[in-house]
């Protein structure tokens, strides 16, 4: 992939408890995205898991969401920072872009969303990086889990891939096969429902 602009901005964190700093990094890429992580690599290097330390005082604070790209990607803005999340454990229809159309309910998804969190303080529980160096995360508002809400609404599927170790995939499961069985949201497609890793092998960027 190609590198991002060498703009690398680092960010201290005070923990609550023993006033220990760590540092955290957050750079622009070349389509000012921000990006943000323990470590300085470019995107062509493995993302590294967020230190300890540093994902305790994650988990412990509420984070204002920003903007909500689609279905299950935010940004989210506190304690100094500002940065993106992708939701662990599920996948929303792509969007598309500019020369793609997207799948069926990719913007039921991101506006359902929307209503969901946009401007609202929520809670964070991190599971280290993912792709694009973006944190992992299930996001919580109000105690509800947002990330197993998008699956129970039927505009979310449980993510066929690697699940972190540390996440209970069975509520995901259960709330999959509830909407499956209700035929909801995408569900609704039947056997015309094409599954988003399998569009995105098939619609490369």
């Amino acid at each position: 992939m190609r590198p991002a602009i060498q703009i690398l901005v680092t960010v201290l964190l005070a923990l609550s408890v023993s006033q220990a700093r760590c540092d955290v990094y957050s750079w622009i890429d070349e389509n000012g995205i921000r990006h943000f992580s323990n470590v300085s690599s470019p995107y062509d290097k493995t993302a590294t898991q967020i230190p300890e330390s540093v994902s305790s005082t994650i988990d412990k604070s509420n984070f204002t969401v920003i903007k909500v790209f689609d279905g299950d990607t935010v940004q989210v803005q506190g304690e100094d920072l500002e940065f993106r999340i992708r939701m662990v454990a599920i996948d929303t229809p792509e969007t598309g872009g500019s020369k793609k159309k997207g799948q069926p309910y990719s913007q039921q998804a991101k506006k359902f969303l929307e209503q969901l969190i946009q401007g609202k303080k929520v809670r964070l529980k991190q599971y280290g990086t993912g792709g694009y160096n973006r944190i992992l995360a299930e996001i919580f508002s109000q105690d509800v889990n947002i990330n197993l809400a998008m699956v129970r609404q039927g505009l979310a599927e449980v993510y066929r891939g690697n699940l972190p170790k540390t996440l209970d995939p069975a509520p995901y499961r259960k709330a999959e096969a509830d909407a499956r069985r209700r035929r909801a949201g995408i569900w609704s497609q039947g056997k015309a429902y094409k599954s988003p890793k399998t569009w995105r092998k098939e619609n490369p960027w």
